[in-house]
């Protein structure tokens, strides 16, 4: 079969233009278009829309990652696709890619055979630029924190404590820890630092969770970047840098109009990643896919217990989104890796090892209807070595959650192999009944006790450790007032432990929080768990190696 980026260059793509007036009603006066296919949607004609009912709004999720791949964007595009072919209005609202696993590991976020966003190749790569302004923003900050040093250090910050970290869109191990301004005088003062990815920058985060210009730009200048020297926080406003990291972000700000290759609206905005943020496209992109779709498909990065959590304790708790049904994606080939498998022989039937890897879905289930309080689909991403005896056992364990199992074939047949999915998922959201949506925590909570309530409650753990260090931050961030903040917790996506190799579902194990950031413009606490990093390094073979140009110029190698 061909691959994506094949399938995605041979399709007939309509001009965005076409797309936006046919589909979602938008005339050419509100889009801003980025050549032919891509088109940002202009924030004004967005504000003319407030007065329209909400569309329903469907999350999709997915087991604990492994390398066998689950496909939660694919799922996501397929079902948007499959309602719109059963007569639903659907809007797909995903994440952007970051270049860091473009160019490593994990691959794109445009889907994949034949349910993709399209370009392919533009939204994988550079896109609109959005990531490009938001990296420009963050280290504007930075630049002007060690400038204002240098000229006399007037607000008396501590070089010690300084907390903001340059950014760059790539896996780059050898930038994680670094000097500064070295080579005299003239270039500041010498200090330990380092750089994080761009999706890990809280000028991200705002980005994300920020309900128009003028909250931007408010949230900019509640970062605190650093502490003076009697330990007083040192905002973005005190620099007076708010201003011009807005004026960088005002247009990335726009939402992205795009297709699927069936030619449906798709809108694809911010990108941080669920296992260091909190892993949700932006605000603007969902409550604007609501107004303009009677269904909006979106998703939240990697498992039920990183991505779906932060969409509701974080996006949801902020925005006042609040979804219908779930849908948690799996395939049997992770299944059995989840159950001991080794991924050289995933191919091979072993209803022993599935029935052991399907703990890990039964604990994502129990999550989402339990605990976050959603009516919820699993639908299994279908692939030609599954046998029906492992179909039949995974509807058998599901049963027994009163959860429905649908077998999807979009990767193979688009949206029409997924419409059982959206049928199903039409049947959740009809059927309504009274509403048993719920957060983890409560917000009076203290910031311990929130990180306690996700580790047990969520991840299955014992308990929850805190370095001394730690504990102390905690105690001053409650002192300080910041104690009502959500928890954004960055710990490794493939366990519900922080150990990566520990599968299935680990119940009793201990947590261990090693790091603290605050993240007050955001406005939530990052909890730093394990070994997760928050500056990736490639692999030993990177996707890069197989990225080239061919003779005519186009792009190939790209997934």
């Amino acid at each position: 079969m061909a691959s994506d980026i094949e399938i995605a260059q041979k399709a007939t793509l309509k001009r965005i233009s076409q797309v936006a007036k046919e589909r979602l009603g938008i005339d050419d006066a509100h889009l801003e278009p980025y050549g032919h296919y891509k088109a940002k949607i202009n924030l004004d004609y967005l504000d003319t829309l407030k007065g329209r009912p909400d569309g329903k709004l469907v999350l999709v999720t997915a087991i604990s990652p492994t390398p066998a791949g689950e496909g939660k964007t694919t799922t996501t595009v397929g079902l948007g696709d499959a309602l719109n072919r059963i007569g639903k209005k659907a809007v797909i609202c995903l994440r952007e890619p970051s270049l860091g696993p473009v160019f490593g590991m994990k691959g794109g976020a445009a889907g994949g055979g034949y349910a993709q966003v399209v370009p392919m190749e533009d939204i994988n790569l550079h896109f609109t630029g959005d990531f490009s302004a938001i990296a420009l923003a963050n280290n504007l900050l930075a630049a002007m924190i060690d400038n204002h040093i240098h000229h006399g250090n007037e607000l008396r910050i501590d070089v010690r404590r300084i907390a903001w970290k340059r950014v760059v869109d790539m896996n780059d191990r050898a930038l994680r820890e670094i000097v500064n301004s070295l080579g005299g005088p003239g270039n500041g003062y010498p200090r330990q630092d380092g750089f994080d990815i761009v999706v890990a920058s809280e000028v991200m985060a705002i980005f994300c969770l920020a309900t128009s210009l003028k909250d931007l730009k408010e949230r900019l200048g509640n970062i605190v970047v650093a502490y003076t020297v009697d330990q007083k926080p040192v905002t973005a406003r005190d620099l007076k840098a708010h201003g011009a990291m807005a004026v960088l972000l005002k247009d990335a700000l726009k939402p992205n109009l795009v297709q699927t290759l069936e030619n449906n609206p798709a809108i694809l905005h911010g990108g941080p990643f669920a296992n260091i943020a909190h892993g949700c496209n932006s605000v603007i992109a969902t409550r604007a896919a609501l107004k303009l779709g009677d269904y909006v498909v979106t998703e939240a990065g990697f498992g039920a217990d990183l991505g779906a959590e932060k969409f509701i304790d974080i996006k949801c708790r902020k925005s006042g989104l609040r979804p219908d049904v779930a849908v948690i994606v799996a395939t049997v080939r992770a299944l059995k890796f989840h159950g001991g498998v080794d991924v050289k022989e995933l191919n091979k039937p072993n209803l022993a090892a599935l029935e052991k890897g399907l703990a890990n879905l039964e604990r994502h289930v129990a999550n989402v209807r339990g605990v976050y309080g959603l009516p919820c689909v699993v639908s299994v991403n279908h692939f030609t070595f599954d046998t029906d005896e492992e179909h039949a056992l995974l509807r058998e364990r599901m049963a027994k959650l009163e959860t429905p199992v649908v077998v999807a074939r979009h990767w193979a047949e688009g949206g029409k192999g997924a419409e059982e999915v959206a049928r199903k998922v039409v049947e959740l959201v009809e059927k309504g009944g009274p509403s048993r949506f719920s957060f983890v925590y409560d917000e009076s909570a203290t910031l311990v006790d929130k990180m306690k309530a996700i580790a047990t409650r969520v991840y299955g753990a014992a308990d929850v450790t805190f370095d001394a260090k730690v504990r102390q931050q905690l105690a001053r961030l409650q002192q300080d007032g910041y104690g009502h903040y959500p928890v954004c917790v960055a710990k490794t996506q493939y366990s519900f432990s922080t150990d990566p190799s520990a599968k299935g579902a680990p119940s009793g194990h201990v947590v261990h929080v090693r790091e603290v950031r605050l993240a007050a413009g955001a406005e939530f606490i990052v909890m730093i768990c394990g070994d997760i990093m928050t500056m990736p390094g490639l692999p030993k073979v990177p996707s890069a190696e197989k990225i080239d140009l061919d003779e005519a110029g186009r792009v190939v190698g790209l997934f």
